[in-house]
């Protein structure tokens, strides 16, 4: 065996042993950011949340751009932290890290028939972004009914619903009912969950958009080592969310789960590493 393909091994082996440590990562990381009676809501963290919820740890990113847009004025500090995290580690952020994204893969796990939506539908996230989070708060102001947060899935699972049984248990006559369309929007989500493979971080997620934008140039990437592929199809199979490794991999929809790793054409590494190793 030469010493580029002992190197090629070891660097599988290491990749096969990360992805099986990937839920306890998750986990870990969603303690840090919902942790019970730790109230840091003048930082942002790097991952999408509602900073509403009785757990949350720190303010969320997206929430915070969104406001600032709607006060026309530049989020220094949450676009800051958006770069800094998306330079090292771009979609692992999402696939690693995020906390909305692991719930959704908790309930994934759950055996139902899977669907899988064609890979174009990623670039509505952007549509989102633009439009949600930082256009027609700008023009609109916060009050407006499309603001995100007005929208947010997470916003009323993590905190609009806590919410109301807080106060229905407590008795309270005034009961903070969300909004009809924010209701409608998590009913939707819970639903799709069951069948789609994380539907808001596919589909909506903003924060997600911004992330896949770093796929190419993270620190610490994946790549697609062409040379190696054999064609044997086997990758479109093990992607869970479908579609072409090597089409998938470098674009903005890839959140770097590692459920690809057994193809032997996928490697993990640094933007540092050359392209043939």
């Amino acid at each position: 065996m030469s010493v580029a393909e002992d190197k090629k091994k070891r660097k599988a082996t290491l990749t096969s042993r990360l992805a099986l440590w990937r839920p306890l990562v998750q986990s870990v990381f969603a303690m840090v950011w919902l942790a019970p009676g730790l109230r840091m809501h003048t930082m942002c963290s790097p991952v999408f949340h509602c900073h509403a919820c009785p757990l949350a740890t720190f303010a969320c990113p997206i929430g915070v751009i969104a406001h600032f847009s709607a006060l026309q004025t530049i989020p220094y500090v949450a676009i800051g932290v958006i770069v800094i995290f998306g330079a090292l580690f771009g979609g692992f952020m999402c696939g690693w890290v995020c906390p909305f994204g692991f719930l959704q893969d908790l309930i994934g796990k759950i055996p139902t028939r899977k669907f899988t939506l064609p890979m174009w539908a990623g670039y509505f996230r952007y549509v989102v972004l633009l439009l949600l989070v930082l256009a027609l708060p700008y023009w609109l102001g916060e009050e407006t009914s499309w603001f995100i947060c007005r929208l947010c899935p997470a916003g009323a699972l993590e905190s609009a619903v806590p919410n109301v049984v807080k106060a229905m248990a407590a008795g309270a006559e005034d009961i903070p009912w969300p909004s009809t369309i924010k209701m409608v929007i998590l009913g939707v989500f819970l639903v799709a969950v069951f069948f789609v493979r994380r539907p808001w971080c596919t589909v909506f997620c903003p924060l997600g958009a911004i992330y896949g934008l770093f796929n190419r140039v993270s620190f610490f990437l994946l790549r697609f080592n062409r040379k190696d592929c054999i064609d044997c199809k086997n990758c479109r199979s093990m992607c869970q969310y479908g579609g072409r490794t090597e089409i998938r991999i470098p674009s903005g929809t890839c959140n770097r789960c590692l459920a690809g790793e057994k193809c032997h054409a996928v490697s993990l590494g640094t933007v540092l590493d050359r392209p043939d190793e």
